[in-house]
């Protein structure tokens, strides 16, 4: 916002739209420089003067004490200071506002996000939180900034994969330990499987028939793979209700199994098949990279044959206008060979398909893997979150009626934005007693420190609807001059940043940017609050910063509402 009204200043003084200002204008890293800073030098070559004298000129010019803006020459930057007794009140009032930050930009676009796809007859892992989170995020923030959204959670519920199930289950299954527990019934045997076909190579020819008779309508396979997924679709469904996470559709590869014919056909037609040891492909030697395989020697389809389906669908019946894959960076090649068939297939928008990578999250250093049984469950880690969660509140506030849910919110909201904070692309070394803490680059630390906002409203006896209309009646008249000392006002300052931040993370598919923010906001809210008396003996003091107050509160609840925390009111 504040950059917005350096444009707006800027304007009528250089040849520059207010777009391509706003576009160069910064925020100087140390608020207390300025409140915005202009670089001179992009006017140096076309107005032939050096970049500090363009500074001292534009200064001269845009200085306007009367309307609360300071300009001061520094070397080739021009900075800006707006004066928080002049300006802080139409801050307030934009932030408000129940609307803050939300924007149409998107209107008009349908985006498809693909995310979490875990397979069944294999745990919830917490490997499957990442795709699951950062795509949830992706999609609360998409629809804030208007777009229209589709998530569909693309089940892994066909392969090879379920032909090795089958054959382990025929050989070593246990009826009574698949209901008893039947996702740990179900990884003991993918595991053994795989085990046992170290020593045994005939294994994986078994596995490929399974998955043969069950792409060819095999009633037997088909009822036993039925049994695995109706069980596994009965805990994700647990889990993703503990993540407060809900998907528009779930699609298992399934769902496409009488689209594919249709994609080798038009393949066929459109002259883009080979003949590869036996095997159908798309060679994509043009584009440097390995051959597409389409169908495999035995006839059965592969990930990609499925993948290509899966696109058209979206864009045809879904009618997508973008299609974002939230799926691990391992896949970057696969999702490059799938998009360029697509492009070649002639798909309208296949130059919007982007595979959103994120990198592998470890704990204690450990890759996590399903073949080697070497999985950390989901449950059992928000169990343990949930349960020191609780006790870190009880000793904090023993008298707290309604703990245990609240330790659920917080628990929860820790593992979340552990992941959350992190550039997508990085891989996360996780570590629970880390993300549980209460101060630091923590999800508690944010969800108390909005706690802490709404306990200040509620001894100082406003609400967030009275503290906006007092704003709006111009109740704080000549009473924000309480802001202008530099915490309160860096406080606000940042605050005015959230729209730029929200749009930065849609355009970088970056939820990690919207986090880092709500770091910032809330280290600057909590310094507000630790130098500056906020309730005091003065009712127009008390007042002003009780507005600021609940401006922070509604800022971060909403930040933290986007990236799928939950804000409790009490902690």
């Amino acid at each position: 916002m504040l950059l917005k009204w350096a444009a707006e200043r800027l304007h009528p003084h250089t040849e520059l739209s207010k777009a391509e200002l706003a576009a160069v204008l910064e925020l100087p890293p140390d608020p207390l420089l300025a409140d915005a800073a202009f670089p001179c030098y992009l006017l140096s070559r076309k107005w032939k003067r050096p970049p500090a004298v363009i500074a001292q000129e534009l200064a001269e010019l845009v200085h306007d004490p009367s309307a609360g803006v300071r300009a001061e020459a520094k070397g080739p930057y021009l900075n800006l200071f707006f004066d928080p007794a002049y300006w802080a009140a139409q801050l307030l009032d934009t932030i408000l506002d129940p609307e803050y930050a939300k924007s149409s930009e998107g209107a008009g676009q349908r985006v498809v996000i693909d995310l979490s796809s875990p397979n069944i007859a294999k745990p919830f892992g917490v490997g499957h939180l990442r795709s699951t989170m950062i795509g949830n995020a992706l999609a609360n923030l998409y629809r804030f900034s208007g777009y229209e959204v589709i998530t569909v959670n693309h089940i892994g519920d066909w392969g090879t994969q379920f032909g090795k199930l089958l054959e382990a289950y025929a050989r070593w299954g246990d009826e009574a330990a698949l209901k008893r527990e039947p996702i740990r019934e179900s990884l003991r045997l993918y595991v053994r499987f795989h085990e046992e076909a170290e020593l045994d190579k005939s294994l994986e020819d078994a596995a490929r028939r399974w998955f043969w008779k069950l792409e060819n309508g095999d009633e037997e396979a088909g009822k036993l793979w039925n049994v695995f997924v109706t069980f596994s679709m009965e805990e994700f469904q647990r889990v993703y209700a503990r993540l407060g996470v809900s998907m528009d559709y779930t699609l298992g590869e399934s769902f496409y199994n009488d689209k594919m014919a249709a994609v080798v056909k038009q393949l066929t037609e459109q002259g883009l098949l080979e003949e590869s040891d036996g095997a159908q492909v798309v060679r994509l030697d043009e584009e440097g990279m390995p051959p597409c395989l389409i169908l495999k020697s035995d006839g059965t389809t592969i990930y990609p044959t499925r993948d290509l389906a899966t696109a058209l669908y979206r864009k045809r019946e879904m009618r997508a206008d973008r299609l974002l894959y939230v799926v691990g960076a391992e896949q970057k090649l696969h999702f490059r060979q799938v998009f360029s068939v697509l492009k070649r297939m002639g798909m309208e928008g296949a130059q919007h398909c982007e595979h959103i990578a994120f990198g592998l999250m470890k704990f204690g250093g450990r890759k996590m893997s399903t073949r080697r049984g070497q999985v950390i469950f989901l449950d059992e880690v928000l169990d343990e979150a949930v349960a020191k969660a609780e006790a870190i509140i009880a000793g904090k506030n023993p008298e707290l009626t309604g703990r245990r849910e609240i330790a659920e919110a917080v628990g929860i909201g820790a593992i979340v934005f552990g992941d959350l904070k992190h550039n997508r692309q990085l891989e996360v070394d996780f570590s629970l007693d880390e993300a549980l803490r209460f101060e630091g680059e923590t999800g508690p630390y944010l969800q108390y420190t909005a706690a802490r906002a709404c306990k200040l409203l509620d001894k100082g006896g406003m609400t967030m609807e009275e503290a906006a209309q007092a704003v709006k009646e111009g109740a704080l008249r000549g009473q924000t001059g309480y802001l202008a000392l530099p915490a309160a006002w860096t406080c606000l300052k940042t605050l005015a940043a959230y729209p730029q931040a929200v749009r930065e993370a849609v355009r970088a598919n970056e939820p990690s940017l919207a986090a880092r923010f709500l770091l910032q906001a809330a280290k600057d809210f909590n310094r507000f609050y630790h130098q500056e008396r906020i309730i005091s003996d003065s009712p127009d003091e008390t007042r002003a910063k009780l507005v600021l107050v609940a401006a922070c509160a509604q800022v971060i609840r909403s930040g933290l509402g986007l990236l799928g925390l939950q804000s409790p009111r009490q902690i």
